[in-house]
């Protein structure tokens, strides 16, 4: 086993905690932090493909429990999770603080959240909320423990034409859940949008608004010319909104999406079933014989719960990808998940809470969030994209 290269650049104290940036090579199987490096031992299986979408499932050698974790959509459902615009946040403090934050004082990046359940809730980067001056992505994965004081959000604006309050508050979106697919654990209709790998990746590895801005309206014109089945010959998209989350509301859309995600969505949610003995966790996504993405869970039963919303987001990046290509391999998907040997590292951790791992490598990113809370330390989520 051949050492760590470990050379510290700078230590920066934030307000979550403590943010540290550093340089690391990362090898699969080697101790990290002391631990065993928790993307070592995935096992990936034979694909699942449909039209320029491929999946391939990921198992894992350990489960966690996860089931004290609240998830966004079942949050904003029961209502124990309130989102506004930062400056409305009088009336929202649980315990006597003064609050820095003053009405009106909305900012296109900055959100305020309540986690008033008794769980922590996980937030994924690429999850989308709907409502206030303008629509938002969440910019990283966190934790935000039970019973929360109003939480500063990092998010950005997917929907750069408005700036004029729709609602007070944030809610759901039923773009999330077309009809003949699933609504996950929780039930229901709707739920937060997540948003395809192209949109995700800016808002988690660019964190810059413009760059967010350039590449929704690059998606949403995409999906105005898209070419569908014959059951859908054309789209009718609406020229008139910038919000991305109402452009995937369109019908047609939803049509031209459905096509690809079904079958997909299905088949591994049998599958799931299948190898919950195997501790199925995850996936490894390709478009047009290119791999892209991956996201992996602690648990089958997270998975579960995220699963047809991140189907829908992989088949719209499928459906607006008119390059050709191959079909990627299995061993590609394995080779994509393995390597891990990153350059350079950005860790930022809330005491007690979570921690989040940046990594850079050789033309990809991965993101890895860790939960600190009593009983757990492992990794709730992994996601990778290839540059």
């Amino acid at each position: 086993m051949r050492p760590r290269l470990f050379v510290a650049v700078a230590v920066v104290m934030a307000v979550a905690g403590m943010v540290f940036v550093g340089r690391r090579t990362v090898h699969a199987g080697m101790s990290f932090n002391g631990e065993q490096a928790s993307f070592s031992g995935y096992k990936v299986l034979e694909p699942i493909r449909h039209g320029s979408l491929t999946v391939f499932p990921v198992v894992a050698p350990k489960s966690y429990d996860t089931g004290e974790f609240l998830t966004l959509d079942e949050g904003l459902r029961s209502g124990d999770v309130v989102v506004t615009e930062y400056g409305n946040v009088r009336g929202l403090l649980r315990r006597h603080v003064t609050p820095a934050m003053q009405h009106d004082g909305a900012e296109v990046n900055r959100l305020v959240l309540v986690n008033n359940s008794k769980r922590p809730l996980l937030l994924l980067a690429g999850e989308i909320v709907a409502g206030g001056k303008q629509d938002r992505v969440i910019g990283k994965d966190r934790i935000v423990p039970a019973e929360s004081d109003p939480v500063d959000l990092s998010v950005f604006c997917v929907e750069p034409g408005r700036w004029v309050a729709s609602s007070d508050r944030f809610g759901t979106s039923s773009a999330t859940y077309a009809s003949g697919i699933g609504a996950g654990s929780g039930g229901g209709s709707g739920g937060t949008l997540m948003a395809q790998p192209s949109v995700r990746g800016k808002a988690m590895a660019d964190k810059d608004q413009n760059q967010v801005w350039a590449e929704v309206r690059k998606q949403e014109q995409a999906m105005e010319t898209v070419e569908v089945t014959a059951a859908a010959p054309s789209l009718n998209t609406s020229t008139s909104t910038t919000s991305y989350a109402r452009v995937m509301e369109n019908k047609d859309v939803k049509q031209a999406v459905d096509e690809v995600a079904k079958p997909i969505e299905r088949n591994y949610k049998s599958l799931i079933k299948q190898l919950r003995d195997r501790k199925a966790v995850g996936v490894v996504v390709a478009v047009n014989g290119r791999i892209i993405w991956s996201d992996v869970f602690a648990s089958t039963e997270l998975l579960e719960k995220y699963w047809p919303k991140l189907v829908r987001s992989y088949a719209s990046e499928a459906v607006i990808t008119r390059a050709k290509g191959g079909e990627a391999s299995l061993a590609q998907a394995e080779a994509f998940l393995a390597d891990m040997d990153g350059h350079r590292e950005t860790i930022e951790s809330e005491p007690g809470i979570y921690r989040h791992t940046e990594i850079n490598g050789d033309g990809f990113k991965a993101f890895a969030l860790t939960s600190l809370l009593p009983k757990t330390g492992f990794d709730l989520h992994v996601a990778k994209m290839a540059e």
